[in-house]
């Protein structure tokens, strides 16, 4: 026979829930009601710590079932002081984040993450970009008290304990001592009036502050990469600053790509420049013109990808050495009907003999029109698009090759 049922119904389950039953509700309600997603409910979230600690326990579940509270605290167990970890320390144990240190604060504060847009000529050439955040910091006025100087915060009610105390007279010589949560500064032991509050922070023991961060990008930082401002976060008092983590968000840029350290760049050329040689130039992302080259009788086929060694991306930390320029070719061919049929004859001459079919009475002539892919079609046009985009994936594959002279 469960005597109370108190922690049983600030977790909503019944008295003979499982420990699986205990520890859903727990972590339910705690992520519901922390105090960094509820600020307003810091004692629900320390009563409901205080029960997952007493029913996640066998010994002191049984205890509680047999005789309440009361029966906890003759035991050694619970009460203010008596026992109950912090709130904090048992949901870092729940969700994997540790308890706390001898020593230290009773945990850090929240980590803050802020995206950063940028460019890929910033990633390129590397620079300082300056970002502007918001953050708590503890009131300069009241030193974080939260109170006028001079003031004292303990509450009048508990005497600072949390708690208040009630006997009733059960019968001759026969008294029972009861312990309540205190009604007046609700278990926390402090309690101001409005007109005693510091006037600088209205006794919210923070004022805000602007922060501008000098936020500096290393060349060759990529995409996602995070960068950490430690304890640049908000300032609780009582606990370490938690960290700033600024996040690289890569715009997509117009002409290139970026695949690792290579740099992907898509070139259309001639029929005429695929079978004769060319020279082309191609802008790089520090303002650099590189004259690009096709040496005669060097057949640039469609879809063929070339590379330029060290002008790709800067290797991250070791900016002397970079990564490959990778040059994707799209050969345009010229349209119907570009050259007179007369002149076929003399363009023929100079490609290799062609095969000659012959017509035979069992075969049956047909002859070509454009193709128009329906939609949702197995296969679509454009062969070499869908080559561009898939077999890059992996810069390692070995179809890109580099050749140095």
């Amino acid at each position: 026979m469960v005597k109370e049922t108190g922690y049983y119904d600030l977790l909503g389950v019944k008295p003979g829930a499982t420990l699986d039953e205990i520890k859903r509700a727990y972590r339910r309600l705690a992520l519901k009601y922390h105090p960094d997603k509820n600020p307003n409910e810091g004692e629900r979230f320390k009563q409901i710590s205080q029960a997952y600690e007493v029913l996640s326990d066998t010994q002191k579940r049984a205890l509680y079932d047999r005789g309440g509270e009361r029966a906890m605290k003759e035991g050694g167990v619970g009460g203010r002081g008596g026992g109950f970890g912090s709130p904090m320390d048992i949901f870092n144990m729940f969700f994997g984040g540790g308890a706390r240190m001898p020593g230290r604060g009773e945990r850090r504060g929240k980590t803050v993450v802020h995206p950063l847009s940028v460019t890929l000529e910033d990633l390129y050439n590397g620079t300082t970009r300056k970002l502007s955040v918001q953050k708590n910091i503890i009131c300069s006025k009241c030193n974080g008290c939260g109170v006028r100087e001079g003031v004292n915060s303990r509450c009048p009610k508990c005497h600072g304990t949390g708690m208040e105390f009630h006997v009733h007279q059960l019968g001759p010589s026969m008294i029972q001592q009861i312990q309540t949560m205190c009604s007046q500064c609700q278990g926390q032991g402090e309690w101001v009036r409005p007109l005693d509050r510091c006037l600088t922070c209205n006794g919210r023991r923070v004022t805000r502050e602007k922060k501008i961060l000098n936020v500096h990008l290393d060349r060759g930082m990529q995409d996602g990469q995070r960068i950490t401002f430690h304890e640049e976060g908000d300032q609780v008092p009582g606990l370490e600053p938690g960290d700033v983590v600024i996040v690289l968000d890569q715009k997509e840029h117009p002409v290139f790509r970026r695949i690792g350290n290579d740099l992907i760049i898509r070139k259309e050329i001639s029929l005429v420049d695929a079978l004769c040689g060319f020279r082309q130039v191609v802008h790089t992302l520090d303002n650099r013109t590189l004259l690009v080259s096709s040496p005669r009788g060097d057949i640039i086929r469609p879809g063929s990808v070339k590379c330029i060694p060290n002008e790709g991306m800067p290797v991250y930390r070791n900016p002397t050495q970079k990564g490959r320029l990778v040059i994707h070719f799209q050969v345009k061919f010229p349209e119907p009907g570009w050259l007179p049929p007369d002149r076929l004859r003399q363009l023929r001459a100079f490609f290799p003999p062609q095969e000659e079919v012959m017509a035979t009475e069992n075969m049956q002539e047909v002859e070509l029109s454009d193709y128009f892919s329906q939609p949702g079609h197995w296969w679509q046009p454009h062969a070499g698009e869908a080559y561009f985009e898939d077999d890059f994936e992996d810069a390692s594959r070995p179809h890109v090759q580099c050749h140095t002279s």
